[in-house]
């Protein structure tokens, strides 16, 4: 039986306290992993205590933080929210409060409902039909294919047309959307001497360096949005004149049109929509497309899980269809449990974003002070051989035909997407991405690796940042199949 996670208490010279709640691993972290690789979760405060020793037993911490879920629902000050999303004007760093609680809905309701993503479904297939249609050149002339950039191409346009439209591809503004969220990426995931020592901010000279070091990635991003959002009024306006008011209830309409459609009802500013915006470009491009580099590195290290998903969906798609539909996806249980176990091993965001403690709590012993920055490593969670058998093997088994753990935030062992009020909103959406995209991958063509190399040659190492992708580009050699008579 494996061990309970426990609490620790390390005090640092400033007069500081650091809290990290672990379970213990079995295996030493390598330098690419996260810190602290056995940490589920931890607290910095400068007065975090340990409860006095005759206190009761306490709840595990996991049943502790799923019970208190809304007292970690808010976000730290962070200067570089301040610098590139004006304070917190989005979704996913916005404090907790009024403006929070309308935005999310807005977005859960308008944005990222079932509904919404279901009239995105012909994007999504349209655009896993494009991807396929480029392997196949390379499959004709027996040559590698970077998945890679493959991969992150197809996640970045399923984004960019779901929020500005199908011709996304004006201009080139897809690739100039890539640049930025790459420049997102790397400005959140680097170093920040206010991460660690929040009372510099008081330091008006530092912020001014992060807000000056930032300031083209924020030109940048101001320069694609207003483009975006100007030529969607300009729209709009010549659709009134000519009093096109009526759109076809299947007719695809992007984030844009919803946001600017709902100004007046939610009271958006431009620099509302222009942060929310910039959410779903980079929530749904980066996430999404290492699930899916991932997915295929494992399934090329054991050609025999490989050979499993490429049988059932081989055999639930029917017989002489030219690619994988959505409506196919529903009964692939093997293909939703590699997806699964994919986020288990290889969670995009190791640590998730920081949350905010608003009010004092306890937690397995610990009093929590009100406004603890807290960090969730979602990495060990899904490492923890005290939750998972052979918890460093990829075995998407683990998710068939059991009451498995759910990726939706009720099981603590497993929060690739956080839990509680601040769960990714956007779940469905990268999730319908990614299943189409592995399914079209394994039913259309048989895959190889470049010639003189082994499968044990695959080298799974992962550069940690604000997501974790892995250090080496992924190079796959396609073998078409004939679906006709297969």
């Amino acid at each position: 039986m494996g061990a309970v996670p426990s609490l620790r208490l390390r005090t640092s010279s400033l007069s500081s306290a650091t809290c990290t709640w672990s379970a213990p691993t079995r295996t030493s972290p390598s330098p690419s992993s996260p810190p602290s690789t056995a940490t589920a979760a931890s607290c910095s405060s400068a007065s975090a205590r340990r409860a006095p020793s005759s206190s009761p037993p306490r709840a595990p911490p996991r049943r502790s933080c799923a019970r208190r879920t809304y007292v970690f629902a808010s976000r730290p000050p962070n200067a570089l929210v301040d610098a590139l999303l004006d304070g917190g004007a989005d979704v996913a760093f916005a404090p907790y409060g009024e403006f929070w609680r309308q935005a999310r809905r807005l977005v859960t309701t308008h944005l990222l409902s079932a509904r919404k993503l279901h009239s995105l479904r012909r994007g999504r297939e349209g655009e896993a039909r494009l991807v396929m249609a480029k392997i196949q050149g390379a499959a004709a002339a027996g040559a590698p294919v970077d998945m890679t950039r493959l991969l992150g191409s197809f996640t970045n346009d399923i984004a960019c047309r779901a929020v500005s439209g199908k011709f996304f591809r004006e201009e080139g503004r897809n690739e100039l959307f890539r640049e930025a969220i790459d420049g997102n990426v790397a400005a959140f995931g680097g170093f920040s001497l206010l991460d660690y020592f929040p009372g510099l901010a008081k330091v008006g000279v530092l912020t001014r360096v992060v807000f000056a070091k930032n300031s083209q990635l924020k030109r940048k991003w101001d320069e694609l949005l207003d483009k975006i959002i100007d030529d969607h009024v300009s729209k709009a306006s010549a659709q009134e004149q000519h009093h096109k008011h009526d759109q076809q209830e299947d007719q695809e309409t992007d984030f844009v049109d919803v946001l600017l459609s709902l100004q007046e009802e939610y009271s958006l500013t431009r620099q509302h929509i222009k942060a929310i915006l910039m959410d779903m470009f980079v929530a749904g491009t980066d996430t999404s497309y290492i699930v899916l580099e991932c997915a295929m590195a494992e399934l090329m290290r054991k050609p025999n899980l490989m050979a499993k998903l490429q049988a059932e969906v081989r055999e639930k798609t029917p017989k002489g269809q030219q690619m994988v539909t959505e409506d196919d996806l529903a009964s692939m249980a093997y293909l939703k449990a590699t997806v699964k176990e994919t986020l288990r091993l290889h969670p995009p965001l190791p640590l998730l974003l920081p949350h905010l403690s608003m009010t004092e709590c306890d937690i397995d012993g610990y009093k929590v002070p009100a406004r603890t920055r807290v960090i969730v490593n979602a990495w060990a969670l899904g490492r923890d051989p005290g939750s998972w058998e052979a918890a460093d093997k990829f075995m998407p088994e683990r998710f068939v035909d059991v009451v498995s753990p759910d990726f939706k935030g009720r099981d603590f062992q497993f929060l690739p997407f956080g839990a509680g009020r601040r769960i990714c909103p956007g779940i469905n959406f990268g999730m319908a991405s990614v299943e189409i995209m592995l399914a079209n991958l394994v039913y259309c063509y048989d895959w190889e690796l470049p010639d003189g190399m082994r499968q044990e040659d695959l080298d799974m190492t992962d550069v940690f940042g604000m997501t974790m992708r892995r250090k080496d580009k992924l190079f796959l050699v396609p073998r078409t199949r004939d679906v006709n008579h297969a």
